[in-house]
């Protein structure tokens, strides 16, 4: 019972890391993503 429910735990804890994660580091806007010299948006 005890190995359940910290891997519940544990679970929930990498589920909002990961949430935090993508919704501040790797999501960007098509405009900031695709922007080279030879790109149109």
């Amino acid at each position: 019972m005890k190995a359940m429910l910290s891997g519940i735990v544990v679970a929930i804890i990498v589920a909002i890391g990961a949430a935090y994660v993508l919704d501040t580091e790797f999501q960007r806007t098509a405009a900031v993503a695709f922007t080279t010299t030879g790109a149109r948006i």
